[in-house]
């Protein structure tokens, strides 16, 4: 039998040790898996029915003559009705690599995409575009002839033109290193940073795209992230994620993916990166300054939007959302755990901007929303007996004690932990537990193989206070 000691520190401190361990390794295995799933996804804009399948295999000899006929038919409807085969035709494999193995052949839609005929324009943009969906990375390095004219066109007037540059460009940056070895010194992150202050929601939505695939870029850290943290692209991404009738929930997931691999990449104390993306001076390290950034404009939005689900009486509606939206709370919530994981200073801005009540009204709303908040609640508490002695009192015991009547075994763990926490940095927290009945609370998972041990150490911990 432990003595009242051992049990209340030495098992909480290698448990501390040992959570924290499983957590970093859960955590990066759910973010290479939605990394895969999600990110290195490729997009598709196609305005007619016809799927994959529908794809005809062109021989060389009729890639040649619509490409013939593309640049000089008797007349406009002529060329378009060429493209439009062509482009139908490059829907097949095997028909985008007959046409990349053709001389000339993407100098030509090159040729029609700077032509001042509108309609041919659109067309060769489309095959460029059905190009640039290609699974094959010789396929999307052929195209880098095209790369800086689809970039001038950022700057065009139709929205529609610009989305389909936007989606097209994309889906090159994430297949070609070269593509974005050029894209980068032709000025992209500016291009992009003009591009966020277009009215348009679908070009909003694509440009996030956009966005994201340079932010998986192995080169990212060195040489893209200061790029963008350096423009404006950072404040117009928290103004369109600010809570309210003008947020647009598709824009806001783009985005919230955006900020997410930011921060993923950024790691150690705050930095000169994170306090530009933050809108602080790159010299200055003052929590407060952090009031007006991303930490206040993150979980406004989260409560806001947690606010919308629960005002609704369809109970269907928030299995809906989480599957139809997927990103925006669970990554909000992922990009508050960066943030806190390894900064003492994110965690005391937290708790200085009075954010651990709206995050605690976040709890109710899902199994995968409640373990994300107690993530980063628990690494508020790890940093410390000052940082616990802000969580306690207040309304946080009530709150995870309403967490332990839940059947989920991975809630209930993360419960445990940061109760293991706030017991080690915080004892008076042990008699406010007893008080409010916390031992029976616990008595009802006690047979649950996975937390059988911590339970009986946090018992042991309550009893020998």
């Amino acid at each position: 039998m432990w003595s009242g000691r051992q049990a209340r520190f030495r098992p909480l401190a290698c448990g501390v040790e040992e959570l924290r361990r499983r957590r970093r390794e859960r955590e990066a295995a759910l973010r290479k898996a939605r990394r895969e799933q999600h990110l290195v996804s490729k997009r598709l804009l196609r305005e007619d029915a016809e799927g994959p399948c529908a794809a005809e295999l062109l021989r060389e000899v009729e890639v040649q003559q619509f490409l013939r006929l593309a640049q000089s038919g008797t007349d406009e409807k002529e060329r378009e009705k060429a493209l439009v085969s062509l482009r139908r035709g490059l829907q097949h494999p095997e028909t985008q690599q007959t046409f990349i193995r053709l001389e000339g052949s993407v100098r030509t839609l090159v040729g029609l995409l700077t032509s001042n005929r509108a309609l041919l324009q659109l067309e060769a943009a489309r095959c460029l575009h059905e190009l640039s969906h290609s699974e094959q990375s010789a396929v999307a390095e052929a195209c880098l002839p095209a790369t800086s004219y689809l970039l001038t066109y950022l700057s065009g007037h139709s929205s529609d033109f610009i989305e389909l540059c936007l989606y097209t460009l994309g889906n090159l940056i994430v297949e070609s290193e070269a593509v974005r070895k050029q894209l980068l010194p032709q000025g992209i992150v500016p291009a992009l940073a003009a591009c966020i202050q277009s009215p348009y929601v679908a070009v909003l939505e694509a440009l996030g795209y956009v966005l994201s695939q340079l932010l998986q870029a192995k080169e990212a850290p060195e040489k893209i992230i200061p790029s963008i943290l350096d423009s404006t692209l950072p404040q117009h991404m928290l103004r369109l994620m600010q809570p309210g009738p003008k947020l647009n929930l598709g824009v806001a997931v783009e985005f919230a993916w955006c900020l997410h691999y930011i921060t993923c990449r950024l790691t150690g104390q705050l930095g000169k990166c994170q306090r530009s993306f933050l809108g602080l001076p790159t010299q200055v390290n003052n929590a407060v300054l952090i009031t007006h950034g991303a930490l206040a404009t993150l979980v406004l939005l989260l409560l806001d939007l947690a606010g919308t689900v629960q005002r609704v009486d369809d109970a269907g509606l928030e299995l809906f959302f989480l599957q139809k939206q997927p990103s925006l709370l669970p990554e909000g919530l992922w990009l508050l755990n960066n943030l806190t994981a390894n900064s003492p200073t994110f965690c005391t801005s937290l708790l200085s901007l009075d954010l651990l009540e709206p995050l605690l009204q976040l709890l109710p709303l899902s199994n995968v929303v409640c373990i994300l908040v107690l993530t980063v609640l628990c690494n508020v508490a790890e940093k410390g007996p000052a940082y616990c002695q802000r969580l306690w009192p207040g309304p946080l015991l009530s709150c995870v004690l309403n967490t332990l009547t839940l059947s989920d075994t991975e809630v209930v763990g993360q419960s445990l932990e940061l109760l293991q926490l706030l017991f080690l940095y915080q004892p008076e927290a042990i008699q406010d537990f007893l008080q409010q009945s916390g031992l029976q609370a616990l008595e009802q998972h006690q047979e649950e193989a996975q937390l059988r041990d911590r339970i009986r150490a946090l018992q042991q911990t309550a009893i020998h206070a």
